[in-house]
């Protein structure tokens, strides 16, 4: 199965929790314990990869290639941020067909205009209805993988209101999209009330400190919703966790008394595979059999004809 036939079987068989991965090796850790899919998000991407804000500064190349980084550590689908295509319609067939070679099984696209923002933050602006369905019909049009994931996000919520943000959904679920993504929603009544209204695949955000509650998946389970990303969940406690480590390691002088806290030298290498990559490199560079003659030996004469 393709990465994208994966991906919607997963969500099609019940409703999944798809953890943010910020490196290669979390992707990994998703797997190891049991997660059926991980997501990039540009958010993640742009802090900390980059160091930069979450605006639309990283490129088409710059999200393909460090997608591709994660799909080849994991098995796992791999669902990415696209923000608002990089561009026109024209510039959005490149990502798909981009993002299909670095192996990913969906992206999802946004209707805000550039420059993009956080889509928890105040002051986005959008493009017209017309304008992202023209992006979500080049992007049914230009992948490859019939099952290839679009999914389509609106942020007319915090913009024009819940009824226009419920309206350009049907818009852009009748030009093709496969699921459906309510960004920024308020309260559980709406997240509800946005499952009632639009029966079909939906995908809700729960990130945190942002203007949407932290529902248990349970609830939006519920509601009706296929799948749910925790986009910055791991780099938000992992960010903490590094600067806890950096301040007592400034006034202590030594990292001594965070060992118990930490992921042990065994503990990763087993993540890695580690062993496994010994074994090949040793099985590959056996050194071959001798044909060189033994000194002083005599080669044998060859048969007389």
């Amino acid at each position: 199965m393709s990465p994208g036939a994966r991906l919607r079987a997963a969500y099609m068989a019940g409703p999944i929790m798809i953890p943010g991965a910020f490196c290669a090796l979390a992707a990994r850790l998703a797997e190891r314990l049991g997660f059926p899919a991980v997501y990039l998000s540009g958010g993640a991407l742009s802090a900390g990869w980059a160091g930069l804000p979450d605006v639309g500064l990283l490129g088409l190349t710059e999200f393909a290639e460090q997608a591709a980084v994660l799909a080849r550590a994991t098995s796992l689908p791999v669902l990415c941020d696209a923000d608002t295509g990089f561009g026109a319609a024209i510039h959005v067939e490149r990502a798909v067909r981009l993002y299909e070679q670095a192996g990913l099984a969906g992206l999802h696209l946004e209707d805000q205009e550039m420059p993009k923002r956080c889509g928890h933050l105040s002051g986005k602006s959008l493009v017209e209805p017309a304008v992202m369905e023209s992006k979500i019909r080049a992007a049914v049009s230009a992948r490859r993988d019939p099952d290839f994931v679009i999914v389509a996000r609106t942020d007319a919520r915090g913009v024009e209101g819940y009824a226009a943000a419920l309206a350009r959904a049907r818009i852009y679920l009748a030009a093709g999209a496969d699921m459906i993504f309510p960004e920024a929603l308020e309260s559980p009544l709406e997240f509800a009330r946005f499952a009632h209204d639009l029966p079909a695949p939906l995908l809700a955000n729960m990130t945190e400190f942002g203007k949407s509650p932290l529902i248990p998946f349970e609830d939006l389970a519920r509601m009706g919703y296929r799948a749910a990303i925790y986009p910055l969940t791991g780099f938000r406690a992992a960010m903490r966790a590094v600067e806890n480590t950096y301040r007592v390691l400034l006034e202590q002088g030594t990292q001594a008394s965070l060992l118990g806290s930490m992921q042990s030298r065994a503990e990763l290498y087993e993540l890695l595979g580690y062993s496994e990559w010994e074994k090949r490199d040793q099985a590959f560079f056996r050194p071959p059999a001798s044909t060189v003659p033994e000194p002083n030996s005599v080669p044998a004469r060859p048969p007389a004809d």
